[in-house]
């Protein structure tokens, strides 16, 4: 018997009701933009940089939908992306270094659907434009790093087995060369130089350890060829995840960070909101250290007079030009940082950063304090600033690092891993809790390539898209009208129910729509086709065998039903496979994909015998079925 439960009536109505609503802000087209944002903590955005903007562009002769002060950024909207160019271009120079003027797609969905949680599907680097970064590691930096810590573990392994020696540094050649004050105690020596160095070892590294070498009262610390790729390697990853982390603050949605070779990590970014804040977050690098004062300003002004800096001490700067003696040993670095958040020190009311340690750094900065108090702590601020010169015409990139000490309190009292840190203005204290929270890349990274994809082309991808998918349903409805009729126009509708369901789906749950996204969405569309014929061809085996009108609709739902369950359990797998294992444009692919079979399912089996049993299922003398 043709029969369909009320409550699926309802479940169905329920579904196209909420579809609708959750596709409606896909027809809200966002607006062409530039986004002004400050390059320098001493630039100021107010009224009077927006007064200023709308200036420049009135002098250019370009007409702004809307100039306005949005938090600490000035949003101009204009009417399209030619105009959205003349713009920008006319604001870089105008503003200077102080400002960035960036390009953005502002989105223009009305509060009311904002406010029930509705957006517009989030699209792609290729379909709405964005920055593409490629980024260097530094992997000598890298290596030079975890020299060092292997040089403060030997010293500090000596020192508690009270064996005496004049120096232990890091070498150009990657070994750490010890020299001993007696070489009779050579033997013991490696032996403690061997234990201390284990334990710096990864449990899962493979391959020997570093090999240590004795000849007289000279030890040298040599890494296998297997322990250097391994630091390199160590680097990268840390990087990219640290990378991931700062991209995750920024908020957006679907990025592509890839490792290309051996060093270097490809990063896409869709949709920003302010792509110049995003360059400056994703490329900062600065950090801070904690090393001990060997010096105060006299001392090493002396010592620079006459070329005389003692051993295991440098010569750093504060903000004022002052230099200052610190020990070369690191206390502390910023990879050891486990959050930090910008606060007021309760005492001065100045600014401060309040950090928390690891454990390992905590333990070491409490022993430190603890045979230190009275004496002062260096806290160095250090950040690598990107560079680019012209060579024979063709621009070069590099970058130079800037250490500055921004404190040289006295300890006054015994902390280990939670304590606050001075001398930064309230915007460096905030940038760089937040640069800290996001973590500390393992090495120094360099911009080595930047492109820009414009919304324009953006746009065109859209278009020819849309397009592309608009004349594949085209092509299905018109073939399923001529050929099945009624129950043709019963798929038309189940079809385009289920493209509303996947644009509602993608955009309730932030997913990304990508030009391979597009494929995967035809390619669903080829699916839910494809159930719906088992469907319809076997209501016409039914009625070529003498059944009811009726009763055929019936069993060819039952029957069809089981096999179109099984054949798209297996398109299920496979991009689900696609979506675990795949990267960048696959994953796009996959996601369309697995919500176009799951909604082709629910629109093929239910919908479309809800509608059949809606026109049919009252008519108890039908004799023949358009079909």
């Amino acid at each position: 018997m043709l029969e369909f439960p009320r409550w699926k009536y309802a479940l169905i109505l329920v579904v196209v009701l909420l579809s609708a609503l959750y596709a409606a802000p896909n027809l809200f087209q966002k607006d062409p933009a530039v986004q002004v944002t400050k390059n320098r903590p001493a630039a100021v955005v107010d009224e009077a940089l927006v007064a200023r903007v709308r200036s420049i562009l009135d002098d250019a002769g370009i007409s702004a939908g809307t100039v306005e002060l949005q938090g600490d950024q000035v949003l101009v909207r204009l009417p399209d992306a030619g105009t959205q160019t003349l713009a920008a271009d006319a604001l870089r120079p105008a503003l200077g270094e102080d400002f960035s003027a960036a390009l953005n797609l502002v989105p223009t969905t009305p509060a009311w659907l904002e406010a029930l949680g509705a957006r517009p599907m989030s699209l792609g680097l290729d379909l709405q434009g964005g920055v593409h970064f490629m980024m260097q590691v530094d992997q000598q930096a890298a290596l030079e790093k975890r020299l060092d810590s292997y040089a403060d573990a030997i010293r500090a392994a000596l020192r508690e087995a009270r064996i005496g020696y004049t120096g232990a540094e890091r070498r150009a050649d990657a070994t750490v060369a010890v020299t001993l004050a007696n070489a009779g105690d050579a033997a013991r020596a490696r032996s403690e130089i061997q234990q201390a160095l284990a334990g710096l070892r990864a449990p899962t590294a493979l391959g020997g350890g570093p090999t240590v070498e004795v000849d007289g009262n000279r030890i040298t610390v040599r890494l296998p060829e297997a322990e250097l790729n391994r630091i390199a390697t160590e680097a990268i990853e840390q990087n990219r995840n640290v990378i991931s982390n700062r991209i995750n603050a920024i908020g957006v949605a679907e990025p592509v960070l890839q490792r290309q070779g051996n060093d270097r990590l490809v990063i896409q970014l869709p949709g920003l909101q302010d792509t110049a804040e995003a360059k400056r977050l994703i490329g900062a690098t600065a950090t801070l250290e904690f090393r001990a004062v060997t010096g105060d300003e006299a001392q090493a002004a002396a010592a620079l007079a006459d070329n005389s800096i003692p051993a295991g001490s440098r010569i750093y700067y504060d903000d004022a030009g002052r230099p200052l003696l610190l020990s070369r040993r690191l206390l502390v670095s910023g990879d050891e940082l486990v959050n930090a958040q910008p606060t007021t020190d309760p005492q001065t009311g100045l600014p401060a950063v309040s950090i928390t340690l690891n454990s390992a750094a905590g333990k070491r900065m409490f022993d430190h304090t603890l045979e230190n108090v009275g004496n002062r702590l260096g806290i160095v601020y250090v950040e690598r600033i990107p560079t680019v010169t012209m060579v024979n015409g063709e621009e070069v990139r590099s970058s130079r690092t800037v250490e500055r000490v921004i404190s040289s309190s006295t300890i006054r009292g015994v902390f280990g891993k939670d304590f606050q840190t001075t001398g930064l203005s309230r915007e460096e204290a905030t940038a760089l809790a937040k640069q800290l929270k996001a973590g500390a890349l393992a090495a120094p990274m360099d911009f080595v390539e930047e492109s820009v994809i414009g919304p324009t082309l953006g746009a065109q991808n859209v278009a020819r898209g849309t397009k592309a998918v608009v004349y594949a349903f085209l092509f299905t409805l018109a073939f399923f009208a001529i050929y099945y009729r009624m129950f043709g126009l019963i798929t038309c509708v189940a079809l385009l129910l289920n493209l509303l369901m996947v644009v509602a789906v993608m955009s309730l749950f932030g997913a990304t729509m990508t030009l391979p996204g597009f494929a995967g969405l035809a390619l669903s569309i080829g699916m839910s086709v494809d159930a719906n014929v088992l469907i319809n061809e076997r209501i016409r085996e039914e009625l070529r065998a003498g059944m009811p009108p009726r009763t055929a609709i019936a069993t060819g739902y039952d029957k069809a039903s089981g096999t179109i369950f099984d054949s798209n359990m297996t398109a299920l797998l496979a991009g689900i496979a696609l979506y675990a294992f795949g990267t960048g444009p696959l994953r796009g692919f996959a996601v369309t994909m697995v919500i176009g079979i799951l909604t082709s399912v629910f629109t093929a089996v239910t919908v479309s015998r809800g509608i059949a049993t809606l026109i049919y299922g009252g008519r108890r003398k039908l004799k023949s079925l358009a079909i």
